[in-house]
């Protein structure tokens, strides 16, 4: 299993448990994004930079991304290519998205961004609070457990 972060987008506090855990289980572990991100010295942590063009760096990891590899994002048509090639996608708030549910949230997705295109202010997710940290520090560890031991 491989772990792979759609960079972009995700929280620093989420990165720093990462970086722990790709330590810690000597994981290898993948930023993608189309930006200069900082990562720490590492063998186990590395870092891809793509050209800065819509969903570059979701391709970029779904191009890359092996069956049974785990993929942080909270990018719901990501998720969903994730699955489809039978990897695991996390997200920042530790919901492990699921086959049996991906379609739904994709509907609930397109139908929101909709709203937003035609002028209709939505709120997006609240912050990152201390539960969302351990609730995702949790679950990656459950994962890691489970598929490297």
């Amino acid at each position: 299993m491989k772990i792979w972060v759609d960079g972009d987008a995700c929280p620093g506090v989420i990165k720093e448990i990462l970086f722990r855990a790709a330590e810690r289980k000597k994981i290898e572990l993948t930023l993608v994004a189309n930006q200069a991100l900082k990562i720490p010295p590492s063998t186990f942590i590395s870092f891809i930079q793509v050209r800065t063009r819509f969903d570059e760096a979701d391709n970029e990891i779904v191009r890359r991304m092996e069956p049974g590899d785990l993929i942080i994002t909270a990018d719901i048509p990501l998720a969903a290519e994730v699955i489809e090639k039978k990897g695991f996608a996390l997200s920042p708030r530790g919901e492990l998205f699921q086959e049996s549910t991906i379609g739904a949230r994709l509907t609930m997705r397109d139908f929101l961004e909709t709203m937003r295109t035609s002028g209709e202010h939505t709120s997006g997710p609240p912050p990152l609070n201390h539960n969302d940290r351990k609730s995702f520090a949790d679950k990656l560890d459950q994962l890691i457990q489970k598929h490297i031991g």
